[in-house]
Protein backbone atom coordinates (compact mmCIF):
# COMPACT_ATOMS: atom_id res chain seq x y z
CA UNK A 1 0.00 0.00 0.00
CA UNK A 2 2.86 2.37 0.79
CA UNK A 3 4.27 1.81 -2.68
CA UNK A 4 0.96 2.85 -4.28
CA UNK A 5 0.82 5.97 -2.11
CA UNK A 6 4.36 6.86 -3.12
CA UNK A 7 3.46 6.46 -6.79
CA UNK A 8 0.40 8.65 -6.36
CA UNK A 9 2.42 11.37 -4.70
CA UNK A 10 4.98 11.11 -7.50
CA UNK A 11 2.25 11.78 -10.06
CA UNK A 12 1.01 14.94 -8.39
CA UNK A 13 3.72 17.29 -9.71
CA UNK A 14 1.72 17.52 -12.97
CA UNK A 15 -0.67 19.85 -11.18
CA UNK A 16 2.06 21.92 -9.60
CA UNK A 17 3.92 22.10 -12.92
CA UNK A 18 1.66 24.88 -14.14
CA UNK A 19 2.96 27.34 -11.54
CA UNK A 20 5.75 25.70 -9.58
CA UNK A 21 8.57 26.43 -12.02
CA UNK A 22 9.25 28.78 -14.88
CA UNK A 23 10.12 25.74 -16.99
CA UNK A 24 6.58 24.39 -16.88
CA UNK A 25 4.36 27.33 -15.95
CA UNK A 26 3.32 27.49 -19.63
CA UNK A 27 1.10 24.44 -19.13
CA UNK A 28 -1.51 26.54 -17.31
CA UNK A 29 -2.63 28.07 -20.58
CA UNK A 30 -3.55 24.66 -21.97
CA UNK A 31 -4.91 22.72 -19.07
CA UNK A 32 -4.40 24.43 -15.68
CA UNK A 33 -3.89 22.28 -12.63
CA UNK A 34 -5.61 21.58 -9.25
CA UNK A 35 -7.35 24.62 -7.62
CA UNK A 36 -6.29 26.87 -4.77
CA UNK A 37 -9.91 28.01 -4.65
CA UNK A 38 -12.95 27.76 -6.88
CA UNK A 39 -14.24 30.56 -9.09
CA UNK A 40 -17.51 32.28 -8.39
CA UNK A 41 -20.61 31.78 -10.54
CA UNK A 42 -19.32 34.18 -13.17
CA UNK A 43 -16.12 32.18 -13.64
CA UNK A 44 -13.99 34.92 -12.11
CA UNK A 45 -10.95 33.90 -10.17
CA UNK A 46 -10.48 36.72 -7.72
CA UNK A 47 -7.23 38.35 -6.61
CA UNK A 48 -5.14 35.25 -7.29
CA UNK A 49 -5.96 35.44 -10.98
CA UNK A 50 -5.72 39.17 -11.39
CA UNK A 51 -2.19 39.00 -10.02
CA UNK A 52 -1.23 36.64 -12.85
CA UNK A 53 -2.48 38.79 -15.75
CA UNK A 54 -0.52 41.37 -17.72
CA UNK A 55 -3.65 43.55 -17.80
CA UNK A 56 -3.11 44.28 -14.10
CA UNK A 57 -0.71 47.28 -14.02
CA UNK A 58 0.07 46.73 -10.32
CA UNK A 59 0.55 42.99 -9.82
CA UNK A 60 1.26 41.72 -13.32
CA UNK A 61 4.25 39.47 -14.02
CA UNK A 62 7.40 41.41 -14.86
CA UNK A 63 8.02 39.41 -18.03
CA UNK A 64 6.86 36.39 -19.97
CA UNK A 65 7.79 32.81 -19.15
CA UNK A 66 9.30 30.91 -22.06
CA UNK A 67 7.79 27.51 -22.88
CA UNK A 68 10.31 24.69 -22.81
CA UNK A 69 9.34 22.44 -25.71
CA UNK A 70 10.28 18.94 -24.68
CA UNK A 71 8.72 15.71 -23.53
CA UNK A 72 7.90 15.50 -19.79
CA UNK A 73 8.22 11.79 -18.88
CA UNK A 74 8.31 12.67 -15.18
CA UNK A 75 4.75 13.95 -15.65
CA UNK A 76 3.14 11.37 -17.97
CA UNK A 77 5.16 8.40 -16.64
CA UNK A 78 4.54 6.46 -19.85
CA UNK A 79 0.80 7.18 -19.97
CA UNK A 80 -0.16 8.08 -23.53
CA UNK A 81 -3.27 10.27 -23.62
CA UNK A 82 -4.57 13.15 -21.50
CA UNK A 83 -8.29 13.92 -21.32
CA UNK A 84 -10.20 17.20 -21.07
CA UNK A 85 -13.69 18.55 -21.67
CA UNK A 86 -13.62 21.48 -24.08
CA UNK A 87 -15.81 23.93 -25.96
CA UNK A 88 -14.56 23.84 -29.57
CA UNK A 89 -14.27 27.10 -31.50
CA UNK A 90 -16.20 26.65 -34.76
CA UNK A 91 -17.15 30.19 -35.83
CA UNK A 92 -15.31 31.05 -39.07
CA UNK A 93 -14.90 34.73 -38.14
CA UNK A 94 -13.44 33.87 -34.72
CA UNK A 95 -11.11 31.24 -36.20
CA UNK A 96 -9.92 33.82 -38.75
CA UNK A 97 -9.37 36.33 -35.93
CA UNK A 98 -7.27 33.82 -33.97
CA UNK A 99 -5.18 33.12 -37.08
CA UNK A 100 -4.60 36.83 -37.65
CA UNK A 101 -3.64 37.54 -34.03
CA UNK A 102 -1.23 34.62 -34.05
CA UNK A 103 0.29 36.01 -37.25
CA UNK A 104 0.76 39.43 -35.64
CA UNK A 105 2.34 37.86 -32.54
CA UNK A 106 4.36 35.19 -34.35
CA UNK A 107 7.66 36.63 -33.14
CA UNK A 108 6.47 36.09 -29.55
CA UNK A 109 4.50 32.84 -29.69
CA UNK A 110 5.33 29.25 -30.50
CA UNK A 111 3.41 28.03 -33.56
CA UNK A 112 0.75 25.42 -32.77
CA UNK A 113 -0.82 24.39 -36.09
CA UNK A 114 -2.22 21.05 -34.87
CA UNK A 115 -3.95 22.16 -31.66
CA UNK A 116 -7.50 23.24 -32.46
CA UNK A 117 -8.72 26.52 -30.88
CA UNK A 118 -10.91 25.76 -27.89
CA UNK A 119 -11.97 26.75 -24.41
CA UNK A 120 -10.93 24.22 -21.76
CA UNK A 121 -13.96 23.41 -19.61
CA UNK A 122 -12.71 20.67 -17.25
CA UNK A 123 -9.38 18.85 -16.86
CA UNK A 124 -9.94 15.11 -16.38
CA UNK A 125 -6.46 13.58 -16.35
CA UNK A 126 -4.73 10.65 -18.01
CA UNK A 127 -7.12 8.37 -19.88
CA UNK A 128 -6.46 4.97 -18.25
CA UNK A 129 -8.19 1.57 -17.91
CA UNK A 130 -7.64 1.49 -14.12
CA UNK A 131 -6.83 4.17 -11.58
CA UNK A 132 -3.27 3.97 -10.24
CA UNK A 133 -2.21 7.61 -9.84
CA UNK A 134 -4.16 10.59 -8.53
CA UNK A 135 -4.35 12.10 -12.01
CA UNK A 136 -5.69 8.98 -13.75
CA UNK A 137 -9.16 9.16 -15.33
CA UNK A 138 -11.12 5.96 -16.00
CA UNK A 139 -14.06 4.96 -18.22
CA UNK A 140 -16.58 4.82 -15.37
CA UNK A 141 -15.90 8.47 -14.51
CA UNK A 142 -16.35 9.49 -18.14
CA UNK A 143 -19.60 7.54 -18.42
CA UNK A 144 -20.95 9.27 -15.33
CA UNK A 145 -19.95 12.69 -16.67
CA UNK A 146 -21.61 12.06 -20.03
CA UNK A 147 -24.80 10.82 -18.34
CA UNK A 148 -24.95 13.87 -16.06
CA UNK A 149 -24.46 16.26 -18.97
CA UNK A 150 -27.13 14.45 -20.98
CA UNK A 151 -29.52 14.90 -18.08
CA UNK A 152 -28.99 18.60 -17.54
CA UNK A 153 -26.56 20.45 -19.80
CA UNK A 154 -29.26 22.85 -21.04
CA UNK A 155 -29.51 24.67 -24.34
CA UNK A 156 -26.90 26.24 -26.59
CA UNK A 157 -25.66 29.67 -25.57
CA UNK A 158 -23.21 32.46 -26.39
CA UNK A 159 -20.45 33.62 -24.04
CA UNK A 160 -18.95 37.13 -24.18
CA UNK A 161 -15.37 37.61 -25.35
CA UNK A 162 -13.01 40.40 -24.29
CA UNK A 163 -9.85 41.91 -25.80
CA UNK A 164 -6.75 39.68 -25.67
CA UNK A 165 -4.92 39.42 -22.35
CA UNK A 166 -2.05 37.27 -21.13
CA UNK A 167 -0.78 35.04 -18.38
CA UNK A 168 2.97 35.01 -17.87
CA UNK A 169 3.03 31.85 -19.96
CA UNK A 170 0.53 32.52 -22.76
CA UNK A 171 -1.59 35.07 -24.56
CA UNK A 172 -5.32 34.38 -24.65
CA UNK A 173 -8.84 35.67 -25.34
CA UNK A 174 -10.81 36.04 -22.08
CA UNK A 175 -14.23 34.37 -22.01
CA UNK A 176 -16.99 35.59 -19.68
CA UNK A 177 -19.63 33.52 -17.92
CA UNK A 178 -22.32 36.05 -16.89
CA UNK A 179 -25.10 33.47 -16.54
CA UNK A 180 -22.98 30.82 -14.85
CA UNK A 181 -23.23 28.27 -17.65
CA UNK A 182 -19.56 27.27 -17.48
CA UNK A 183 -19.75 27.10 -13.70
CA UNK A 184 -22.82 24.85 -13.90
CA UNK A 185 -21.22 22.47 -16.41
CA UNK A 186 -18.08 22.31 -14.32
CA UNK A 187 -20.10 21.47 -11.21
CA UNK A 188 -21.87 18.71 -13.16
CA UNK A 189 -18.55 17.24 -14.30
CA UNK A 190 -16.99 17.61 -10.85
CA UNK A 191 -19.81 15.54 -9.34
CA UNK A 192 -18.39 12.51 -11.19
CA UNK A 193 -14.76 13.02 -10.18
CA UNK A 194 -12.16 15.46 -8.90
CA UNK A 195 -10.66 17.81 -11.44
CA UNK A 196 -6.88 17.94 -11.93
CA UNK A 197 -6.41 21.56 -10.88
CA UNK A 198 -4.52 23.69 -8.34
CA UNK A 199 -5.21 27.17 -9.70
CA UNK A 200 -8.72 28.62 -9.89
CA UNK A 201 -10.41 28.38 -13.25
CA UNK A 202 -9.95 31.24 -15.76
CA UNK A 203 -12.10 30.73 -18.89
CA UNK A 204 -10.08 31.58 -21.99
CA UNK A 205 -9.11 30.64 -25.54
CA UNK A 206 -5.34 30.23 -25.81
CA UNK A 207 -3.61 32.18 -28.57
CA UNK A 208 -0.15 30.74 -27.96
CA UNK A 209 2.70 30.04 -25.55
CA UNK A 210 5.66 32.39 -25.40
CA UNK A 211 8.82 31.52 -27.26
CA UNK A 212 10.97 34.32 -25.81
CA UNK A 213 11.21 36.43 -22.68
CA UNK A 214 9.53 39.82 -23.13
CA UNK A 215 8.97 42.65 -20.64
CA UNK A 216 5.46 43.37 -19.39
CA UNK A 217 5.44 46.83 -20.98
CA UNK A 218 5.99 45.37 -24.46
CA UNK A 219 3.33 42.70 -23.94
CA UNK A 220 0.77 45.34 -22.92
CA UNK A 221 1.66 47.46 -25.95
CA UNK A 222 1.45 44.55 -28.38
CA UNK A 223 -1.84 43.26 -27.00
CA UNK A 224 -3.26 46.78 -26.81
CA UNK A 225 -2.63 47.25 -30.52
CA UNK A 226 -4.78 44.23 -31.43
CA UNK A 227 -8.37 44.62 -32.52
CA UNK A 228 -11.08 43.12 -30.33
CA UNK A 229 -12.51 39.72 -31.33
CA UNK A 230 -16.11 39.04 -32.25
CA UNK A 231 -18.15 39.73 -29.12
CA UNK A 232 -19.45 36.17 -28.61
CA UNK A 233 -18.29 32.57 -28.46
CA UNK A 234 -21.05 30.26 -29.69
CA UNK A 235 -21.40 27.17 -27.48
CA UNK A 236 -23.34 24.42 -29.23
CA UNK A 237 -21.31 21.33 -28.24
CA UNK A 238 -19.22 20.08 -25.32
CA UNK A 239 -16.45 17.65 -26.31
CA UNK A 240 -14.51 15.12 -24.29
CA UNK A 241 -11.16 15.01 -26.07
CA UNK A 242 -7.68 13.62 -25.51
CA UNK A 243 -4.23 14.50 -26.81
CA UNK A 244 -0.88 12.73 -26.82
CA UNK A 245 0.81 13.56 -23.54
CA UNK A 246 4.27 13.61 -25.10
CA UNK A 247 3.19 16.24 -27.66
CA UNK A 248 2.58 19.66 -26.11
CA UNK A 249 0.92 21.01 -29.27
CA UNK A 250 -0.72 17.80 -30.50
CA UNK A 251 -4.19 17.64 -31.99
CA UNK A 252 -7.24 17.14 -29.80
CA UNK A 253 -9.07 13.89 -30.61
CA UNK A 254 -12.79 13.95 -29.70
CA UNK A 255 -14.32 10.83 -28.13
CA UNK A 256 -17.69 12.17 -26.94
CA UNK A 257 -19.75 15.14 -28.08
CA UNK A 258 -22.68 16.45 -26.08
CA UNK A 259 -24.88 18.55 -28.35
CA UNK A 260 -26.63 21.51 -26.72
CA UNK A 261 -30.13 22.24 -27.96
CA UNK A 262 -33.78 21.76 -27.00
CA UNK A 263 -33.23 17.99 -26.98
CA UNK A 264 -29.88 17.22 -25.36
CA UNK A 265 -28.19 14.29 -27.04
CA UNK A 266 -24.76 12.71 -26.79
CA UNK A 267 -22.75 10.74 -29.32
CA UNK A 268 -19.67 8.60 -28.84
CA UNK A 269 -17.28 9.52 -31.63
CA UNK A 270 -13.72 8.87 -32.64
CA UNK A 271 -12.09 11.63 -34.59
CA UNK A 272 -10.40 15.02 -34.51
CA UNK A 273 -12.24 17.90 -32.89
CA UNK A 274 -13.92 20.36 -35.22
CA UNK A 275 -11.46 23.01 -36.32
CA UNK A 276 -11.66 24.91 -39.58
Amino acid sequence: MAAVSDRRRAAQPHGRAHYASSQRAWHLSWMAAPAHRLPDARGQGGDYHRAMLFSDPVSAPAETLVASLRDYPEWHRGRERYGVWIVPVVQPALLAYIDEVRRQLQDLLHPCPERQPHLTLFVCGFDQPVRTYDDDFVAMQLQQQVARLQAGAGSACALPLARPDSFASAAFIPVGDPEGRLAAWRATLRAAGREVRQAAYVPHITLGLYRRCVAASEIRARLGALQAPDPWLAVEQLHYATYLARSQFGALHAHHRVMLDAQIRSSAVAGPCTAR
